[in-house]
């Protein structure tokens, strides 16, 4: 390399080489400040790739541990409020003890006053927590936590859906419990003589025998038929009344032996029923054609409706101490059309007199029943409607005196055992839900240590390395600036070839 004025090539290295160095040394300095080794795609490409990656992994579960916490904290509150809807329970059941005993000398007005606010706070506490009907939680609750190969393996389920979770006073199957005097037995046109404790005695074996309900079950009016089926050795009494009860339950009417011998039943539900006889021989359970009103309740029955037979529309007029609603009956209505007419004026709609129709027992006529008293009258005087024979007010009397006035409390009994045993399941699974997202927690915060470990291996500066890169780099940039400047000094060397 010839040495000129023009072009100074060792001045040219130095000065390249003074630049790389100064250029690493600025990276350096870079990654220990900031604490990455990649502070941009040029760093590395592949690895800015994979730690975005990490980092979106990171934000997503530790969100969804923050998702899952607060999960199980709605849960806590969820099985709180059950424990305490199981304390009232307990209160109830009680209370309905309490009236079951025969030799209750108190009044059973007022132990019922206590037993009704009561079934209204389940329903109230169930709303505070969200399982009544309709209620936030009463859903599939998703909780997302994150961390799994697909969305659905990156959720927790806790199914609080349905009315198998609803606690309150109606899904618990409570809501028409009553602890006052009442039990129905079935006299009717053909009253019942057959006993059901007679030792020894297996009713109707190799056969069956069927009890027609008229009830209501939301506001409506229906039929239910509850039949008992035999073996081929017979039932016992206790199976016979299980075996109604089984199909009973849901419509709040409970099956017994009353306290003289004969099949019983409870509830505060409107009610008929009528039996037909047993079928296939063995021992009846009742006498063919024996039938009830519910005698727990105030009724005003007729055995044939007649419809509005004048020109025009006949309007009644309900009344107790909730409230006041009229219902109007259209020229040749049916018996049907009546009955829907009067279920949704005064229970539907904003409306709940708690005054029910039915059919009667035998299917051809009218029956308005009411746990209180209550009165109905009608526009047309001189009219008959549904051959109740009212014309003008008319207040309808207290209950009928029965032969059982423990009924609709041992009924209670029977219904808040059962309301226990769902709330027992309910519970279980608000358990296994907090049980599964704690789990789940476990999982994801694993997975935030773990994705921060590989992430920090990727992008995070190994200090100490890029410390003694730097103080490399201090040298050789030391180094390069003292050999630039002798590198600019050697052409002056040349000027002494001119002397």
């Amino acid at each position: 390399m010839p040495i000129t004025f023009q072009t100074n090539y060792a001045s040219l290295i130095a000065a390249n080489n003074l630049n790389v160095i100064s250029a690493n040394q600025t990276k350096t300095i870079q990654q220990l400040t900031s604490g990455f080794r990649i502070n941009s795609s040029a760093d590395d490409a592949a690895g800015l790739a994979v730690s975005n990656s990490y980092n979106s992994s990171i934000a997503e579960l530790t969100q969804g541990v923050l998702n899952g916490n607060q999960g199980v904290s709605q849960l806590q509150i969820v099985d709180g409020g059950l424990s305490n809807i199981t304390t009232i329970l307990n209160r109830l059941k009680t209370l309905a003890a309490e009236s079951a005993s025969a030799t209750f000398a108190g009044d059973r007005n007022n132990i019922n006053t206590e037993f009704q606010s009561l079934l209204t706070e389940v329903t109230q506490q169930a709303s505070n927590i969200g399982l009544d009907n309709g209620g936030k939680l009463n859903i599939l609750n998703q909780v997302y936590i994150g961390g799994g190969s697909t969305t659905a393996n990156s959720q927790i389920a806790v199914d609080l859906s349905g009315a198998s979770n609803q606690v309150d006073a109606f899904g618990l199957g409570i809501s028409t419990t009553s602890v006052v005097g009442g039990g129905t037995e079935l006299t009717g046109g053909t009253p019942n003589t057959l006993r059901l404790d007679t030792p020894g005695v297996l009713y109707v074996a190799g056969g069956a025998q069927t009890f027609n309900f008229q009830t209501i079950v939301n506001n409506a009016a229906i039929s239910v038929a509850a039949t008992v089926t035999g073996t081929t050795a017979g039932l016992t009494a206790d199976q016979v009344v299980g075996q109604l009860n089984g199909t009973l339950k849901a419509y709040g009417i409970t099956a017994q032996v009353g306290s003289d011998g004969q099949i019983n039943f409870g509830g505060a539900t409107a009610f008929q029923v009528v039996t037909a006889g047993a079928s296939g021989g063995g021992t009846a359970i009742a006498t063919t054609a024996s039938s009830a009103i519910n005698k727990g309740n105030y009724n005003l029955s007729a055995a044939v409706y007649v419809p509005p037979a004048a020109s025009t529309a006949e309007t009644l007029s309900f009344q107790n101490g909730v409230d006041y609603q009229t219902v109007t009956i259209a020229v040749a209505a049916t018996l049907a059309d009546a009955i829907t007419a009067v279920n949704a004026a005064l229970n539907t709609g904003g409306k709940s007199l708690g005054i029910f129709a039915t059919k009667n027992a035998a299917g051809t006529g009218i029956s308005f029943q009411s746990a209180s008293s209550f009165t109905v009258s009608t526009d047309k005087a001189a009219q008959v409607f549904g051959a109740l024979a009212i014309t003008g007010s008319q207040t309808v009397t207290a209950p009928g005196v029965t032969a059982n006035i423990t009924s609709n409390a041992l009924s209670a009994i029977t219904s808040i055992n059962d309301a226990l045993a769902k709330l027992g399941q309910i519970q279980s699974r608000i358990g296994a839900g907090e049980n599964k997202l704690a789990y789940a927690i476990t999982l994801a915060n694993s997975q935030i240590v773990n994705y921060s470990a590989a992430l920090s291996g990727i992008r995070d500066t190994d200090v100490a390395a890029a410390a003694a890169a730097l103080t490399k780099g201090q040298v050789l940039q030391q180094a390069s600036v003292a050999a630039l400047a002798q590198a600019n000094s050697a052409p002056q060397s040349l000027l002494k070839l001119f002397q």
